[in-house]
């Protein structure tokens, strides 16, 4: 049996320093390798995803992976491919970036671009949401998250319960035997922040991922509902998980712009069997 050899990165994304924000791994690949070995390599790492790249005529084909399945979207795994291929993996860095604006491509998600900001800062642009009112019974969201929600939407996969204020987020005490059971990719709860415009927490128990640090994506959610709650287009907002995530947000019609810091916590080889 044959061994590959892989470099890994591993970022913490949306992160103020080090050990902050959601963690991801990154592999930049010369050509994908096995479904079953991404796969294997994002459960061997057990973090929120783990993101693979390659280099394809102009763009780079980005997949995540869970530690149980791979996903449509993911921003904080995102983010960490952006800042390793802007600072540390730079061989198509030029044939993939047009006015500092680095094209990736998901055949999940569609065309997907980040700019770098500044040393430590990049905004990622994704397509909008699709969001619903939901009839989702709102007495329920007290067995799930242990407060009652004041109003449920649907996105495109998952569920977004609104509640009053940042207290009540703060306090909320998953239930993810319950949360499990529900049919989504995993569960927002939000509400208008005391110090930014609104905050969320976000649990994901379906795709292995209890709660998550910084989560991306959900801003794509996120974000034109607070937009129209507050009547502007560009919203600070946080992730109240124990690692706190930080994020700038700007709705630009069926696009969501979304940024935030990366820093790099580790560099090494992992050795996969063939």
């Amino acid at each position: 049996m044959g061994v590959l050899k892989l470099k890994m990165y591993q970022v913490d994304a949306f992160a103020s320093a080090v050990f902050g924000g959601n963690p991801a791994a990154v592999c930049i690949l010369e050509n994908w390798i096995a479904d079953e070995a991404m796969q294997r390599i994002a459960e061997e790492n057990n973090l929120a995803e783990t993101a693979y790249a390659v280099y394809n005529n102009g763009v780079y084909d980005i997949r995540w992976f869970t530690p149980e399945e791979e996903v449509d979207l993911c921003g904080h795994a995102t983010l960490a491919t952006s800042y390793v291929l802007f600072n540390h993996e730079t061989k198509h860095l030029s044939e993939a970036t047009k006015n500092n604006v680095l094209q990736l491509h998901s055949h999940r998600s569609g065309p997907l671009s980040v700019v770098k900001k500044g040393d430590d800062l990049y905004e990622l642009n994704f397509p909008v949401d699709d969001l619903n009112q939901s009839d989702f019974n709102l007495s329920h969201t007290e067995v799930l998250v242990g407060c009652k929600a004041i109003k449920a939407f649907e996105g495109k996969t998952d569920l977004m319960l609104i509640y009053e204020n940042e207290v009540q987020i703060r306090s909320l005490q998953p239930n993810f035997f319950e949360i499990d059971k529900i049919k989504v990719r995993g569960i927002i709860c939000t509400a208008p922040g005391d110090s930014v415009d609104f905050v969320s927490r976000f649990f994901a128990p379906q795709c292995g991922v209890p709660e998550d640090p910084a989560t991306g994506s959900a801003h794509t959610t996120l974000t034109p509902y607070w937009a129209e709650q507050f009547g502007k287009t560009q919203l600070s907002a946080q992730q109240l998980s124990k690692r706190v995530g930080n994020f700038e947000c700007t709705l630009l019609e069926d696009r969501v712009l979304i940024s935030g810091k990366a820093f790099c916590y580790l560099i090494g080889e992992i050795y996969v069997p063939q």
